[in-house]
């Protein structure tokens, strides 16, 4: 169950919220399947399937997930049955449909489409950890995470939740680890990085390669920044880390791997939560190295 990304944000550290509050908050926007004329329903689903508990707790740790469900009605389709519908038109009344009613009947046609469009749904998992004041959701989108926020907010009465705000750029620092091939304390520079320039124009990826070639090292002293770098922190979580100080493709190691592998016997929701707790603990330090290895959190100015 471990994350494959993280798009982090802070809450205050020791924050006073429980399962059972923040469940009954959930509720309010629980999901519930769209009606045959809603093209993208959203709301809060358990995570554990077969269990009806929006927020599975662990030690403090909170655990929920949120839920989209979208009817896939292709353009194309659209496209197409409003052609032959304004060629029919035509041929009835000897002229072609206005603008107007062009944009009434994609309207018109959409609304008779929807019902009997297949419905995908997604699941985005979001982590809080009440004790060190992170919330992090489960997605490489930074829109998605913006959607997951903002319906949280709403959730949740006196939100507390902020964007994580660091002192100094990400870019620069991960440009300053990549020219030296060292990353900061506890963190080693993998193999994989892109690099573009500053006005954003072009991009340069290196993907399982060397990066201490004179190549590299002409780009950064030209003015490239690192916007991408693949790391490892404490030889137990491989992750890529973006100047925007989103964290994707997140691996659990060999060395926590062999931690997760005395759980084979236990129940589903056992298993669960003895992953959530290992995964929790591993992240939320994790979080606090890298912030502390990027320069710390910026400092809110005094009003």
């Amino acid at each position: 169950m471990w994350f494959k990304n993280l798009v982090v944000y802070r809450v205050p550290a020791r924050w006073d919220m429980s399962a059972e509050t923040l469940a009954e908050q959930l509720q309010s926007q629980a999901f519930a399947p769209g009606s045959a004329l809603e093209e993208i329903t959203a709301g809060w689903a358990p995570p554990l399937p077969g269990e009806d508990d929006l927020v599975v707790p662990v030690q403090g740790q909170l655990l929920f997930t949120y839920r989209q469900e979208k009817k896939l009605l292709p353009a194309k389709v659209v496209t197409q049955f409003v052609k032959e519908r304004a060629q029919r038109m035509e041929e009835e009344d000897g002229f072609k449909p206005g603008r107007k009613q062009m944009k009434e009947l994609k309207e018109q046609i959409r609304d008779e489409l929807l019902p009997r469009a297949f419905s995908l749904s997604s699941d985005t998992r979001v982590w809080i950890d009440p004790k060190n004041g992170w919330l992090a959701v489960d997605t490489g989108s930074a829109t998605r995470a913006e959607e997951i926020f903002a319906l949280l907010a709403k959730a949740v009465q006196h939100f507390p939740g902020k964007p994580l705000r660091l002192a100094n750029p990400v870019g620069g620092a991960m440009t300053g680890w990549l020219a030296t091939t060292e990353g900061p304390r506890g963190f080693t520079v993998d193999q994989d990085a892109e690099l573009s320039a500053k006005q954003g124009k072009g991009s340069i990826r290196y993907a399982n390669e060397s990066l201490e070639s004179a190549e590299l090292a002409k780009h950064i002293e030209g003015g490239k920044q690192c916007t991408k770098l693949a790391l490892t922190w404490s030889d137990k979580v491989s992750f890529v880390l973006t100047d925007k100080a989103e964290i994707k493709r997140i691996r659990a190691l060999d060395l926590l791997k062999e931690s997760m592998e005395g759980q084979e016997g236990s129940e589903p929701r056992e298993r669960f939560q003895a992953d959530m707790l290992l995964m929790t603990r591993e992240l939320a330090q994790l979080l606090d190295d890298l912030v502390d290895g990027l320069g710390g959190e910026a400092i809110a100015k005094a009003a």
